[in-house]
């Protein structure tokens, strides 16, 4: 079984990575193409690492309370 608050560290850690590229060559070269790109990817990601760990923090809720 797919365990949601792992994908969901997992998709937070490479917003965070995504982001740091971003500024780098937002720094580097400007707001270019590839800058908004790389801020694409890190907002999606970002959001669904959110989404996934409330996922597990409700169906652990969930579980919780059928107990």
């Amino acid at each position: 079984m797919r365990k949601p608050l792992t994908h969901g560290i997992i998709y937070m850690l490479l917003g965070v990575v995504f982001t740091y590229f971003a500024i780098n060559t937002v720094n580097s070269e400007g707001w270019g193409f590839f800058a908004y790109l790389l801020i694409l990817f890190a907002t999606y990601d970002i959001g669904a690492g959110i989404r996934l760990i409330a996922l597990h923090f409700r169906i652990k809720k969930h579980l919780d309370q059928k107990k």
